[in-house]
């Protein structure tokens, strides 16, 4: 997941010096990049859920694309954030980019740096980020406010939850997981492996559930496959605890630049997943409070 960055209000993020050491392929348009950051960087000192930055400027590959877009948009390019995969108890740090589409007339821009990330070629090369950031973080007291997380997450938006996950159980947090992802094809699902293995390992403690909004295969659906988009149904189904659970929802929002449209075309903007699913949280009842978000565009 990526987005332009945003300033945090945690400690001093701090610059490194990374080393690709293996690109590993999601899907056909989504791969993870396994950062080193070496043996100068000390202890790192991150949460499951939080991301960090990378400045397309260091890039000599990107040099005319920057100078192009700063002018057609009359600021400087700033870094890109990108959601954190690893787990910290996990050696390599991990980000996992999509390769973002230009669509005409929806997107207003080309994707900047997200292909020269996924398509690069980049094993051994050297890249600065700064980490770490974010507040897509669990709360230090969460087994005291639940013992039920629901992650409801589409697309890359699963990147950070999926970390989360790992870490609660790593950490043995008597939490149970409910991993809702919404994707449009079975081979879109990132880490799909990965959940239903760390579903089989703890049962008690994971449950993974899919929806697919565009999968012709009828026989890839079923009780943990669910077809169309995230519906209230569904929600009410995996929260029969609404008084006392946590959700985190991460996905694509409305984008400023789908409020400037609507603007110009006095038209309301169109209600993307994060604004669908937190309409049908709150028809359930969940109060913000229990609601943590985190939405890309």
């Amino acid at each position: 997941m990526s987005a332009e960055a945003t300033p945090s209000r945690a400690k001093r993020p701090v610059e490194y010096e990374a080393t690709v050491t293996e690109v590993r392929w999601e899907t056909h348009d989504t791969a993870t990049l396994l950062l080193e950051l070496g043996p100068g960087a000390g202890p790192l000192d991150y949460k499951a859920g939080q991301f960090l930055n990378i400045d397309p400027h260091q890039f000599r590959a990107l040099a005319h694309q920057c100078a192009y877009l700063q002018e057609q948009k009359r600021r400087k390019e700033p870094p890109r954030s990108y959601s954190l995969a690893s787990a910290p108890h996990e050696r390599h740090v991990a980000i996992t980019v999509k390769d973002e589409e230009f669509i005409p007339g929806v997107t207003r821009y080309p994707p900047l740096l997200s292909p020269l990330l996924v398509h690069g070629r980049l094993v051994g090369a050297k890249l600065k980020v700064t980490g770490f950031m974010g507040p897509y973080v669990l709360p230090d007291d969460v087994t005291e406010r639940t013992d039920h997380v629901l992650h409801v997450v589409a697309g890359s938006g699963a990147v950070p939850n999926f970390a989360i996950v790992k870490d609660a159980l790593h950490r043995g947090l008597k939490l149970r997981h409910t991993f809702l992802a919404s994707n449009k094809t079975w081979g879109d699902i990132l880490y799909r492996e990965e959940l239903a293995a760390l579903e089989r390992a703890a049962p008690d403690r994971v449950r993974v559930v899919h929806t697919l909004t565009r999968e012709t295969d009828e026989t890839k659906y079923g009780p943990q496959v669910r077809k169309g988009r995230v519906a209230e149904a569904l929600l009410h189904e995996l929260l029969p605890d609404r008084d006392t659970c946590l959700v985190y929802v991460c996905g694509p929002a409305i984008t400023p630049w789908d409020r400037r449209k609507a603007l110009e075309t006095r038209t309301p903007a169109t209600p993307r997943f994060m604004e669908a699913v937190l309409g049908h949280l709150h028809e359930l009842g969940i109060p913000d409070k229990r609601i943590k978000r985190e939405a890309y565009g």
